[in-house]
C-alpha cells in the first residue's frame, strides 16, 4: 500500500512519491514525475514527466511544472506562479529537449511570479509576488518587480535585514559575520577641502594591497561581486554616491549600506559578498591583498558552501 496520500479527485500517474506526501484534488501527476516527502501538492497542481521535486516542498494552487523543471528541497511555490520551458513558443512544435530550471533549496516563489526557462533560482532566495523572472537570481537575493531586480538578501533567518547601522565616530564596527568589520575614517575639513586617510596594515585593513580597482557606471538592477575568494582579502569604499553590500560567512549575512568616503568594509577570504542597489553616481574603490587569481574565486555557491564546511 502506498505511503503517500491522493485525494478522490486527484491523479497520480507515477510511483515516484515519497511517504507523507499528499496530493490533493484536481492534481495531475504525470507518469515519470518524481516527487520527494512530505511534500503538499494543492488542488489544480499539474506535473509533467520530466520534473523532479526534492522533499518538504509546498505547491500551491494553479501551478504547472512543466517538464524541465527542478525543484530542490524544502522550495515554496506560491498560488498560480507560472513556470516556462520554451524561449520561442510556436503551437504544435515541440523542442527535442527542454531546459532545466532549477529553484535551489529552501527557496520561495510569490504568488503570481513567472520564471523564464532555463533559469536558476538560488539557494534560500526569495521571488516576489508577480515577479517576472529573466534571469538567474543569486542564493539569499530578493527580487521583485517586472523584470525583477534584486532588491536585498535575506538574512540567517530567511527575513529581509535592514543595513546594519554604522557607527557615527571614527572607529571599526564588527559585523555579525565572521571576521567582517566596517571603518568609520576620521575626516578633517578647512576651507582647502576635505581629507580622509588611513595606514596599511591597520586594524581595519589588515594587508598591504597589491592591487586595486573602480567599479562605476552600474545600472542600477545590476549585482556585482555575488562571489568568493579562498585567500584573497578586500577592503571596500564607496568614494562617490552609494552602494550596498551583502556579506555572508555560510552561517550568518548581514548588509550595511556605504554612502559616505569615510567608510569602509573589509571582506576577508572565505565570505561571500555581493554588491547592488548601486546609485547612478556611485564609484566603488576596492584594495585587494592579492593579483587577481582567476583561481582564487568561488562563483557557485554551492561551492562556496563546501569550502567553509556549511
Amino acid at each position: 500500500m502506498a505511503d503517500f496520500f491522493v485525494h478522490a479527485q486527484g491523479i497520480c500517474e507515477t510511483d515516484r512519491v515519497g511517504s507523507g506526501t499528499r496530493i490533493w484534488a484536481f492534481a495531475h501527476v504525470l507518469p515519470g514525475a518524481s516527487i520527494g516527502a512530505d511534500c503538499n501538492l494543492c488542488d489544480g497542481v499539474f506535473v509533467e514527466s520530466d520534473v523532479t521535486v526534492g522533499d518538504r516542498v509546498t505547491i500551491k494552487s494553479g501551478v504547472q511544472l512543466w517538464d524541465g523543471v527542478r525543484l530542490e528541497d524544502d522550495v515554496f511555490v506560491g498560488p498560480n506562479a507560472t513556470f516556462t520551458n520554451d524561449p520561442f513558443p510556436r503551437s504544435r512544435q515541440w523542442l527535442e529537449e527542454y531546459p532545466l530550471t532549477t529553484v535551489r533549496a529552501g527557496a520561495s516563489i510569490g504568488a503570481n511570479a513567472t520564471i523564464l526557462p532555463g533559469l536558476e533560482i538560488g539557494t534560500g532566495a526569495l521571488v516576489g509576488a508577480g515577479a517576472v523572472v529573466t534571469r538567474s537570481v543569486p542564493a539569499h537575493a530578493i527580487v521583485v518587480g517586472n523584470p525583477a531586480r534584486i532588491t536585498g538578501y535575506t538574512d540567517a533567518a530567511g527575513a529581509a535585514p535592514e543595513a546594519a547601522p554604522v557607527d557615527p565616530v571614527p572607529g571599526v564596527t564588527e559585523l555579525p559575520v565572521r571576521d567582517v568589520v566596517v571603518r568609520k575614517a576620521a575626516s578633517f575639513s578647512d576651507l582647502r577641502g576635505t581629507l580622509t586617510a588611513g595606514e596599511t596594515p591597520d586594524d581595519a585593513v589588515p594587508f598591504n594591497p597589491r592591487r586595486w580597482f573602480l567599479v562605476y557606471d552600474v545600472p542600477g538592477r545590476e549585482v556585482r561581486g555575488a562571489h568568493a575568494h579562498r585567500e584573497c582579502e578586500q577592503f571596500l569604499i564607496c568614494v562617490h554616491g552609494s552602494v550596498r553590500v551583502a556579506v555572508d560567512d555560510g552561517e550568518n549575512r548581514a548588509e550595511v549600506t556605504l554612502s559616505d568616503p569615510t567608510e569602509g568594509i573589509y571582506v576577508p577570504p572565505l565570505v561571500w559578498a555581493s554588491q547592488f542597489r548601486y546609485s547612478p553616481d556611485a564609484v566603488l574603490l576596492v584594495l585587494a591583498s592579492h593579483p587577481y587569481d582567476a583561481a582564487d574565486y568561488i562563483r557557485d555557491y554551492g561551492e562556496f558552501l563546501a569550502a567553509v564546511g556549511g
